[in-house]
């Protein structure tokens, strides 16, 4: 006769495996991807070494995990932005700030998932989230045409190419152990994804204008 789990020992696990990806959150928010070892994980958990094995086979597996919970949450926060009624300049500047100072609130992670070297399948879900930001800047975009608000253009090319703006704008602040001045810097880049530093939306030629103010804050 197979051997069935109870359901409490079913709840004892999935305990442990949320503890165990909570202590992986917290050792790369802490340390970076590069210091979250499967054993620093577990010392952190408060679980064995062979248990964070048992629910994750390999670090990639778990950090894949943490970044999926972590894009989850993110876009959460952006795509509720995207679906306001507000108007679209509006709305991509409430995304702008929203996702700048999310990013600057916890530095190490959101370098973490923006620009630290990572494995091949935690780049995936790196893709995954970047794809689901494009989308909500996509969203507004197309919702200001619809509107009259906005002239027509190519909304996913302009959504990747806000998203790729910012990220790139933040990379610097992120890894800077003493950042500038970051009013400034989230100021900038509000101006530049709602079109108001050029008078026009912002075209993929203007990345190395609005990274370079930045820096000059």
């Amino acid at each position: 006769m197979a051997y069935r789990r109870t359901e409490r020992t079913e709840a004892r696990l999935a305990e442990a495996r949320e503890r165990i990806v909570a202590a992986a959150v917290d050792q790369v928010a802490d340390g970076g991807y590069a210091s979250a070892s499967v054993q620093a994980v577990a010392a952190r958990a408060g679980v064995a070494t062979g248990s964070v094995y048992r629910h994750f086979p390999s670090k990639a597996e778990l950090f894949g995990e943490v970044f999926r919970r972590q894009a989850n949450q993110e876009l959460g926060v952006l795509e509720e932005i995207a679906t306001h009624d507000s108007p679209a300049l509006e709305r991509l500047a409430q995304a702008t700030e929203v996702l700048a100072r999310r990013a600057l609130a916890s530095p190490t992670l959101a370098y973490a998932q923006i620009a630290e070297p990572v494995e091949q399948e935690v780049e995936a879900e790196r893709l995954v989230l970047r794809r689901g930001y494009r989308d909500a800047f996509a969203r507004i975009l197309a919702d200001g045409i619809e509107r009259g608000e906005l002239e027509p253009h190519d909304t996913q090319t302009y959504g990747a190419a806000i998203l790729g703006a910012i990220s790139e704008a933040l990379v610097g602040p992120l890894s800077d152990p003493k950042p500038r001045n970051r009013e400034a810097l989230i100021a900038s880049l509000v101006q530049f994804t709602t079109g108001r530093a050029y008078g026009t939306l912002p075209s993929t030629t203007d990345f190395e204008g609005i990274v370079e103010r930045a820096w000059q804050q």
